[in-house]
């Protein structure tokens, strides 16, 4: 039976439809694995790849910028991941840069993170080879928590014994948690501790104001501290020094004339042991102040005398001249 022209048109238009539907599906796929665009390949090494297959992202700060292009174990312990990278992300790449295996979400594909490194490094080129860094896997993560528990199971057991020890009042800790009267003398000596670094305190207050105050200049040491005042002082204690040594000599002169007077030499102990000496002395002196009383007499007789008189009134007369003078 032939098939009617509308029948043809239907085939046709299902078959273009058909066509145009896969070739976007290809370009689409092409593109998100940059088969269309300009890329070039670059080489990660890595010891444990944690699931990774081919047709994962390859992603540069965030951004996705390639695919996994194969995977090939070199040894137990190495593995080389090509990747395919936009040829326009290159100039951001530095050769210091490190990849790393993530999950794409929680229960997402894996995906490489290509990290930036530091520092002024030059750009990698196509066929380069990255380092990569661990990832912690969840087998070695639970084997870390077994081991962490087993220490906090012997912490806890160790910490138990410990509580029961002080509870019964065992070791110095529990002797001073259930012995009352040791509490109470600590308690005591606390405070005489405490009594002790508040008068520590005080007296240290105290030091600090003294050894500001010999900074001022109205101080004794302040003014001790002038170079000037320090010389004065100085002369004043050379004089001193001198002043000593004169008087331990008048001293020492002052002894001998003590001792020659206790040895009865010299005219003090004749003045003070005879007494005829002294009667002589003293008549002697009563006979000068006549003499000299007598001598006054004759003196004025002289002067009532004519033949003296002009003489006396010409000492007179130039007594007072002198004085006006």
């Amino acid at each position: 039976m032939e098939k009617t022209a509308s029948e043809k048109i239907k085939l046709a238009l299902f078959v273009i439809i058909g066509g145009i539907l896969f070739v976007l599906v290809v370009y689409f796929i092409g593109n998100k694995q940059k088969m269309f665009g300009k890329t070039d390949h670059i080489t990660a090494v890595f010891n444990n790849v944690n699931g990774l297959q081919l047709g994962n992202n390859v992603r540069y700060s965030g951004i996705n910028v390639g695919t996994v292009r194969g995977i090939e174990m070199i040894n137990d312990s190495t593995i080389n991941v090509d990747l395919i990278i936009d040829k326009s992300i290159f100039p951001h790449i530095k050769k210091n840069a490190v990849a790393t295996i993530g999950s794409d979400g929680l229960v997402g594909s894996m995906v490489i993170n290509i990290i930036p490194g530091k520092g002024n490094q030059p750009q990698i080129q196509p066929g380069d080879v990255i380092q990569s860094l661990g990832r912690i896997r969840t087998d070695e993560l639970l084997s870390t928590l077994s081991v962490t528990n087993k220490n906090a199971a012997l912490l806890t057991a160790d910490l138990l014994k410990i509580t029961k020890e002080i509870t019964k009042g065992k070791g110095t800790v529990g002797t001073l948690v259930n012995d009352t009267l040791m509490a109470s003398d600590l308690k005591q000596t606390m405070q005489y501790l405490k009594m002790t670094t508040q008068g520590t305190a005080t007296t240290v207050d105290n030091l600090n104001k003294i050894v500001v105050s010999l900074n001022d200049k109205n101080s004794v040491i302040g003014v001790l501290k002038d170079t000037a005042v320090a010389n004065k002082l100085k002369k004043i204690i050379v004089n001193l020094d001198n002043s000593s040594n004169e008087i331990n000599k008048v001293v020492t002169n002052l002894n001998g004339t003590i001792l020659n007077m206790k040895n009865g030499k010299g005219a003090i102990n004749y003045l003070s042991n005879d007494p005829k000496l002294v009667k002589k002395i003293d008549s002697t002196m009563t006979n000068i102040n006549q003499a000299s009383i007598k001598l006054n007499e004759d003196l004025e007789a002289l002067k009532s005398n004519f033949l003296f008189r002009g003489y006396f009134k010409q000492q007179e007369k130039e007594k007072k001249k002198a004085l006006k003078n």
